[in-house]
């Protein structure tokens, strides 16, 4: 009995110990941690594993779904049961049919390789948002005063009462405008410019708040602010505003369920009551606001407000498609501080935030009633330390706050953003002091997936750059710049940063909603509108114009997502647009195969010298060249996702299609001798990254380019098409000593040259700001474009070695290239399976290379090396976790499993 006992024990002591050694964590829906407002029917779930050893594979899971986080039978819609599998990235759920407004909650447990058995992970939850348009119940209100451009912001309100105990209590809301809801005196959740940017015409969000511990037994009262933003503002240039309707809106309904069972609905209706006669007297995107603190309507979101002087709200009419939010959350993210107040030399008062940054400006100030206080935004001062904003163009980018006098009083605009570093401040009462001014950061709410280091503090305030052009540009829609009268979702610009973008945060939600959109308002011929959501034809016009390198977004982003994410259900779903845009291009291009006419911007801002000596070449591409070089790339890439659907007969058409258009291109473009086109920089990147030359000609192709970039004192040339791709192509062709020392160039032009010059963000050309201090056109001159950023990728992938082999980072390729020309280069990056680990390090004489790879997956290690490699000291066959070691042509690889490892080689 005694031996039973203490093997009863030893037998549960080994089960909890295996459970802490294998479990489950980061789960996710729909890419998503526990979401608020989910569409889907069949939802998708992803979970990472942590384990101890190496070598971990998953071998069986099994998820459970129920209404109640008890996980009782009586509550349970779905238990997978255990699944022999080892896939742990969005699996799809399999239950009963989902109801609206549910919560659900899930959990997931896996087996592993080892034989270990893990414990339940930590609840998650997601809800649904209504499911069926019959569910909405609510009527579009409005306060249409006027339709001149500028008006008052309209506010919204309503008393209730609550006589029954409450169980929940959630709104769904959406606006034709911007919204901020008010619930018993609080703003209702921390998102802002709700609903977001669609193509208004074709869908229109609406986002889901949970509101139970805002609501109260007896009187309540809601209410809202609607702002113009994109559905009423203005967008691109020429006067262009009211696109999508002159009317401002809100479409909201609150259901409260109670703990006897029932439940009622609260909705927007003709009981509402509404007035313009409110504080916020004008507002814009590009504009900005006008606040008159003495117009504030105190108390008029609470119970008991005497809204007697307020006006009956009027009905709207709307066919809209109501969709929930399917992208990354607009958030207030950070606050940073002035790090300078200063007097310019004509006397103005100017304060340096720093930082060239998006958001607005928090104002704390003490003065009279009545005093008026300017704020103006520039990204930077000209070469006399002036405030300079001529690169705004139309746009005003100005606040006026007018004090109510009552005291110590706050103020921060709603519905607007600045892109800037410094500000004017005009009126100020008393000395203005940091502790006046805040710097409030608002962009997506995208989650951290990554981090670049090396030893040149140059190229780390690059990546600080990269980062911070990248999320001052990522506000709903990719934009290509946050300050002058544009902010627009240039497709061309997103597809040559998405890369970048995806090691930099997780996108993934973001560019999912965004590429429903580029689907939506592409035409029926194919073609892709410059910007999505389209602004600049005509609402439901049946053409747009388009242009290659731009519209390819619709075939590039899905591609990499797939590559990125592993998500085939976005590359499913994307797929007819991919193809149409390709059977566009086809048609145009005709038996052909060039593509006449289908470049518009060409390699856009590719850098012209300042000499016009007729020698000195100006690194210009044909536009033909460069869209059919685009059309290729794109047939290859619609060829690759149909073999990944299982669309057997369209991969098969669509590679030999990229064959014949190979073939022309070679006809047409490429001397025996191998030049290619132009002889420009981008003319040689753009078919060996697209691989449209002959095998026998790369390499001579591959020199000419290095000849051309020398013959420039180790300058690049290349434009917005050609620059996401010059350091791959050089380090995919045996000169990555060529693209580090491009890389590391600090004179003009360069990567490190606007850092030199003390840039934050990326600049959207450039000579933006020369070496005399003299600024390009002002015309288009943004500081904050994040396209030239797309290097950053190349840092990750080449520099620390840090690539994928599979979808979703399944099977890495850990490949890093140390040089001299640095003491060390590392990344980490949170994958769909976990952190990964590379980079390296030159130390006494020897390169220490240091790799994590997460559980569930496994890597293929490429050293540049053909010296004895060790590993933890030993030698590389001492670890059982390394096999299939090759060492030739001086490079040695292998395969490892999942684990940490420090390889070490001698430094050649």
């Amino acid at each position: 009995m005694k031996t039973f006992n203490l093997f009863l024990l030893l037998l549960i002591c080994f089960t909890g110990l295996s459970a802490q050694q294998l479990s489950v964590n980061s789960l996710t829906t729909e890419h998503k941690t526990n979401p608020i407002g989910i569409d889907a029917a069949q939802p998708r779930f992803s979970w990472k594993i942590s384990a101890t050893g190496n070598n971990v594979m998953q071998n069986a899971y099994q998820i459970r779904v129920a209404t109640n986080a008890s996980f009782s039978s009586s509550t349970q819609v779905w238990n997978s049961g255990k699944v022999t599998s080892d896939e742990s990235v969005l699996q799809k759920y399999d239950g009963n049919t989902l109801k609206s407004g549910q919560r659900y909650y899930w959990q997931v447990k896996v087996w592993d390789n080892k034989g270990r058995e893990s414990k339940w992970s930590q609840t998650a939850f997601w809800e649904t948002g209504l499911l069926s348009p019959s569910e909405w119940k609510a009527q579009w209100i409005e306060f249409n005063e006027n339709t001149d451009r500028y008006i008052p912001a309209p506010y919204f309100r309503k008393e209730f009462d609550v006589s029954k105990k409450i169980a929940k209590a959630t709104i769904y809301a959406t606006a034709h405008g911007l919204y901020e809801l008010h619930l018993n005196g609080q703003k209702v959740g921390d998102q802002v410019f709700t609903p977001g940017w669609t193509t208004y015409g074709h869908r229109l969000q609406y986002q889901v708040y949970d509101v139970t511990k805002q609501l109260q037994n007896g009187k309540n009262a809601i209410g809202a602010i609607l702002g113009d933003g994109w559905y009423r503002g203005s967008l691109a240039w020429s006067d262009n505003w009211g696109i999508y309707g002159k009317n401002l809106g809100l479409f909201a309904q609150m259901r409260i369920d109670y703990t006897d069972g029932t439940s009622s609905l609260i909705v927007t209706d003709d009981s509402w009551k509404a007035t313009n006669d409110g504080p916020i007297v004008k507002n814009g995107l590009y504009f900005g606001e006008n606040y008159d603190a003495t117009k504030n309507l105190t108390n008029w979101n609470k119970v008991g407000y005497n809204d007697s002087n307020w006006k009956k709200v009027s009905i709207g009419n709307y066919d809209f498609k109501l969709v929930a939010s399917e992208g990354a959350e607009i958030k207030k993210i950070e606050e940073i501080k002035p790090v300078k107040i200063f007097k310019s030399p004509s006397g103005r008062l100017l304060v340096d935030m720093g930082q060239n940054m998006v958001g607005w400006i928090r104002l704390k100030v003490n003065g009279p009633k009545g005093t008026e206080i300017t704020i103006n935004h520039a990204e930077v001062l000209d070469k006399d330390g002036e405030f300079y904003t001529e690169n705004l163009r139309a746009a005003e980018c100005e606040l006026k706050y007018t004090l109510a006098g009552t005291g110590e009083e706050i103020y921060e605009p709603r519905f607007t953003f600045m892109g800037f570093r410094f500000i004017e401040v005009i009126g100020f009462p008393g000395t203005l002091t940091a502790d006046n001014i805040t710097g409030v950061v608002i962009h997506s709410d995208m989650p951290t997936t990554s981090k670049y280091e090396s030893s040149d503090s140059l190229l780390n305030q690059l990546q600080h750059n990269i980062i911070w052009g990248h999320k001052g540009n990522f506000l709903d829609v990719p934009t290509d710049c946050p300050q002058r009268d544009e902010r627009l979702g240039w497709t061309g610009d997103a597809q040559a940063f998405f890369r970048t973008a995806a090691f930099n945060y997780d996108v993934a939600a973001f560019f999912t909603k965004w590429m429903k959109d580029v689907a939506l308002d592409q035409r029926k011929a194919g073609e892709i509108p410059f910007v999505i959501p389209d602004v600049l034809n005509p609402q439901g016009s049946e053409t747009a114009a388009t242009s290659a390198g731009w519209g390819d977004a619709a075939t590039i982003i899905p591609w990499e997502m797939y590559l990125v994410y592993g998500d085939k259900g976005l590359l499913e779903t994307q797929y007819p647009s991919m193809k149409a845009w390709v059977e566009y291009i086809r048609n145009k291009s005709g038996d052909e195969m060039i593509w006449k006419g289908g470049s518009v911007f060409g390699d856009w801002l590719f850098f012209h010298p300042f000499v016009n000596d007729h020698t000195t070449p100006d690194g210009h591409t044909e536009h033909d060249f460069i869209a059919t070089a685009f059309y290729a790339y794109s047939t290859n890439i619609l060829a690759n996702a149909a073999r990944a659907l299982g669309k057997t007969d369209d991969a098969r058409i669509y590679d030999e299609l990229f064959e014949k258009i190979k073939k022309v291109f070679i006809r047409e473009y490429v001397t025996p001798a191998g030049r290619v086109g132009t002889n420009s920089q981008t003319s040689y990147v753009l078919p060996l990254m697209f691989n449209l030359l002959p095998d026998e000609l790369r390499a001579k192709s591959a020199q000419f380019l290095v000849n051309d970039i020398r013959s420039r004192n180790t300058h690049l040339s290349t434009g917005f098409l050609g620059t996401p791709y010059l350091c791959h192509v050089l380090s995919d062709n045996g000169f990555t000593d060529v693209a580090y020392d491009l890389l590391l160039q600090k004179t003009f032009p360069s990567w490190l040259y606007p850092v030199t010059q003390g840039a934050t963000t990326i600049w959207e050309r450039w000579d933006g700001q020369r070496p005399d201090g003299t600024f390009q056109n002002p015309g288009m001159n943004s500081f904050n474009h994040y396209a030239y950023g797309a290097i950053g990728d190349w840092m990750y992938r080449v520099s620390a070695g840090l690539d994928t082999q599979s979808p979703g980072y399944r099977h890495l390729l850990l490949k890093p290239h140390p040089t001299q020309k640095l003491e060390f280069s590392k990344a980490t990056f949170d994958s769909p399976y976990g952190t990964v680990q590379s980079g390296w390090e030159r130390k006494n004489g020897k390169v220490i290379v240091n790799v994590v790879v997460p559980p569930n997956a496994k890597a293929t290690v490429a050293l540049q090396t053909a010296s004895n490699v060790t590993e933890a000291g030993k030698p590389l066959s001492a670890n059982t976790a390394i096999s299939a070691v090759q060492s030739n042509n001086g490079k040695t690889q292998f395969e490892i499993g999942s684990g940490s490892y420090v390889f070490e080689y001698t430094e050649e």
